[in-house]
């Protein structure tokens, strides 16, 4: 099984999942560059998984469908979150469902991870090792705005994942580690790992190479959103914000999202 990151607009990533014949595509908000891939890569759509409804993630779903209904009649599976309405949907999936998918052979286990929007949904599963796909709960470095959830949500759903297998591969939707680690960094100057790896995602960014998948290992290095617990990120948001005294974990996330939320 192969999985490769498939551009699309100025950042997204559309996941493909392959065995050489079929693909699996997450959150295809455009349909050409999928098309452009099946077509170069000689497969067939053999299924579609969305994580939330925002058009950069299902905005090419349609198409996708349409194109090939009208030249096979072959209905192409289409797996979304219950919670929010996705186009094409035929299998409206919530927390703990199992999605199964035959040709290429893939399971993945549904994890429901609202903030981002009220009824986000991540998929987990094994593929030559545990993979997460978590749309854009999740970055590399950072995670999503809260544009449906609240803060405590968010930050219940991002413990949920980093409870998840450290060598678990996160395939998020987009290209914004390098903003992320700049912010990262604000919180955490004398982070030596995310010195580190600011260095390697300059070098990877300078050649237009993806800084993804990450790992939930990695991300519990040198992510301030899961590590808000730490006394540097605690030390630097008492400075920011002036003394917060013992705040909780939920409270103290919130206090970081929203910093980044300003923050240029």
């Amino acid at each position: 099984m192969f999985v490769i990151p498939i551009p699309a607009f100025m950042d997204n990533y559309i996941w493909a999942l392959h065995d050489g014949k079929t693909a699996i595509v997450v959150d295809p908000g455009a349909a050409a560059p999928v098309e452009s891939f099946l077509r170069e890569q000689q497969l067939v759509l053999g299924g579609i998984l969305i994580t939330h409804h925002h058009d950069d993630h299902q905005g090419g779903v349609a198409e996708l469908l349409a194109s090939r209904t009208s030249s096979t009649g072959q209905s192409i599976p289409v797996v979304g979150p219950a919670a929010e309405t996705i186009q094409g949907c035929t299998y409206a999936v919530r927390e703990g469902s199992t999605v199964v998918f035959a040709q290429p052979k893939l399971e993945l286990t549904v994890m429901e991870v609202p903030g981002h929007t009220a009824g986000h949904v991540a998929y987990f599963g094994d593929v030559a090792g545990p993979v997460l796909f978590c749309g854009d709960t999740l970055f590399a470095s950072g995670c999503g705005r809260l544009f449906e959830g609240t803060a405590a949500q968010m930050h219940a759903s991002l413990q949920r994942l980093a409870a998840l297998p450290g060598d678990t591969q996160v395939y998020c939707a987009h290209e914004y580690t390098g903003p992320n680690v700049h912010f990262a960094r604000t919180i955490e100057p004398q982070n030596q790992d995310l010195i580190a790896w600011e260095k390697s995602v300059k070098k990877l960014r300078k050649v237009g190479q993806p800084t993804l998948p990450t790992t939930l290992a990695h991300e519990l290095k040198v992510n301030p959103f899961l590590r808000v617990d730490e006394a540097a990120v605690r030390e630097t948001l008492s400075s920011h914000y002036g003394k917060q005294g013992a705040l909780e974990s939920a409270k103290a996330f919130e206090l970081l999202r929203s910093w980044k939320d300003g923050f240029s």
